[in-house]
């Protein structure tokens, strides 16, 4: 029977109701069940979306690092000088999407840039393996090269004083940002386009405040 099916599709759920007060912490079980669920080499992959002060955007992909509950922020690591670095200096409005289509997931956040202490970038920096290391030394993300053969001769440069001994330190245009969040909507799929579509919004540093949306 339709009625049936319909009361089966309304009786699943993939948010809680009422939603949580703070949505962090059902963000980072999201964040971390796609992660263990292995369908991914990504799945922190946030697209991210910048724009200049006179509102023209850009968005690309960026590797969330971690999400920050007790902060309320997502953290990420970048060239300063890149596009999106530039336009984050004049611009820290930033918004951005998780999808994770396995569990019909997705995730949207909003917020404002800050950018984490050197010390941080560096701890950050010297975790990575070598070669991504490398990459971020001779990559002037964003500049114009004259050809890929050059930017891989910087690499192996680089590599080669590395295998002898010379240290690699991050470059002063490289480093983290945190996102901190100003407003966090989840959404869950579901048969039917009944999905579940919840929304928390606050003023930087304030209470979150949610509200139940139509799909």
């Amino acid at each position: 029977m339709l009625t049936e099916a319909i009361a089966k599709l309304l009786s699943a759920s993939d948010l809680p109701e009422p939603p949580p007060q703070d949505p962090l912490p059902l963000l980072a079980a999201w964040f971390e069940q796609a992660r263990a669920s292995g369908k991914y080499d990504d799945h922190n992959a946030l697209a991210l979306a910048t724009s200049t002060p006179d509102g023209a955007p850009s968005v690309r992909m960026v590797l969330a690092k971690m999400i920050e509950v007790e902060r309320g922020a997502v953290a990420f690591y970048t060239n300063y000088d890149s596009r999106k670095g530039r336009e984050l200096a004049a611009n820290p409005r930033v918004a951005g999407v998780f999808h994770w289509p396995h569990a019909k997931r997705q995730a949207r956040v909003e917020g404002v840039v800050e950018r984490m202490s050197p010390a941080e970038s560096d701890e950050y920096f010297h975790s990575r393996p070598l070669l991504s290391r490398v990459g971020a030394c001779v990559s002037r993300q964003s500049t114009e090269i004259g050809s890929r053969a050059e930017l891989v001769a910087g690499a192996l440069s680089l590599a080669k004083a590395a295998a002898g001994g010379a240290p690699i330190s991050r470059p002063a245009y490289w480093g983290g940002f945190r996102i901190m969040l100003t407003a966090v909507e989840l959404w869950s799929g579901h048969e039917g386009r009944l999905h579940q579509r919840v929304r928390w919004s606050r003023e930087p540093g304030g209470p979150w405040r949610h509200a139940l949306l139509a799909p």
